[in-house]
């Protein structure tokens, strides 16, 4: 019931513990289908991670999802070429690096670096803990970030947003984080068909003779779900700087409650681009009772 690593001595050096493939093994169907399930687990793990991170952020940053796997895809070849296990982005990890007040991806360097240098200088220490004293701890992290408040928040956004939620965490709790993802992912998909929901926005951008100033304006269609939240996600992040952008939702209906989180995180990088935001028929954030905000035509 303790933590077992092997322990270097005299006639067995530190990189000993190495292994390359074995090459024979190169043409085995197995192999691949192993490795696929891990690549789609991994992958699946590293994107719910970072997302629910850059939600946690103080900074409201946001990860650059393409090149945090292709960052796991190296880590992970090269691991796979001297014995390694594959490599995630964790949210218990992440999550108590936030809270521990890092503020770089260096302390995730800094991480590795003496996990390194504990296992290769100090294993007879390491292998002291007792395994009840590490379970305990991911217990305790696990439960901050899934109190009782957060089920009751989500039952309070509507069952399109509730239903997905919870299906999602049965699923995984009685199978395992892959199936568990596609059950909720076939749910919530479910839902977004027979919403039948159009077009995000409508982007037109105008010049101000007298000023010489860019006026954009980007104009939410009746129905906004968070199918569009990338994109709308990608055209924010992409307007000019020093321009004056007006966010209207005079014509809309539903607006998603991600799309909303979005709108409003992107305040913050508005002030930091000198961009001048004004909201037109925008609702405002705090606790919803249903999934979508239902707005009034004016």
């Amino acid at each position: 019931h303790l933590v077992q690593l092997p322990i270097a001595d005299k006639d067995n050096s530190f990189l000993s513990f190495f292994q390359f493939p074995d090459w024979n093994q190169f043409l085995n169907f197995k192999v691949y289908v192993t490795a696929f399930t891990i690549a789609i687990i991994a992958s699946l793990e590293t994107l719910l991670s970072i997302e629910a991170i850059d939600k946690l952020d103080p900074l409201k940053r946001r990860t650059p999802q393409n090149e945090e796997l292709k960052a796991q895809g190296i880590g992970n070849i090269l691991c796979g070429l001297v014995g390694g296990l594959p490599v995630t982005s964790v949210i218990v990890r992440s999550s108590a690096n936030l809270d521990s007040g890092a503020q770089s991806k260096m302390s995730a360097i800094f991480h590795g670096f003496i996990l390194l240098l504990s296992v290769a200088i100090i294993p007879n220490i390491l292998n002291m803990i007792p395994l009840s004293a590490l379970a305990a701890i991911l217990i305790f992290v696990g439960y901050k970030l899934t109190k009782p408040i957060l089920y009751i928040k989500q039952y309070q956004l509507g069952k399109q947003q509730f239903i997905p939620f919870i299906t999602t965490i049965i699923a995984i709790l009685f199978t395992d984080l892959l199936i568990g993802i596609l059950i909720g992912l076939s749910i919530g998909i479910f839902y977004i068909l027979r919403a039948n929901h159009r077009v995000t926005y409508y982007y037109s951008e105008d010049l101000d003779k007298e000023t010489d100033e860019h006026i954009i304006t980007i104009e939410l269609s009746e129905h906004v779900s968070f199918l569009n939240k990338a994109n709308l996600q990608l055209t924010l992040e992409q307007l000019p700087e020093n321009s004056t952008v007006i966010i209207d939702g005079t014509n809309s209906k539903d607006i998603d409650f991600d799309v909303l989180e979005i709108i409003y995180n992107f305040q913050q990088l508005a002030n930091q681009k000198n961009i001048r935001l004004t909201f037109k028929k925008i609702p405002a954030l705090p606790s919803i009772k249903n999934q979508t905000l239902k707005l009034k035509k004016q």
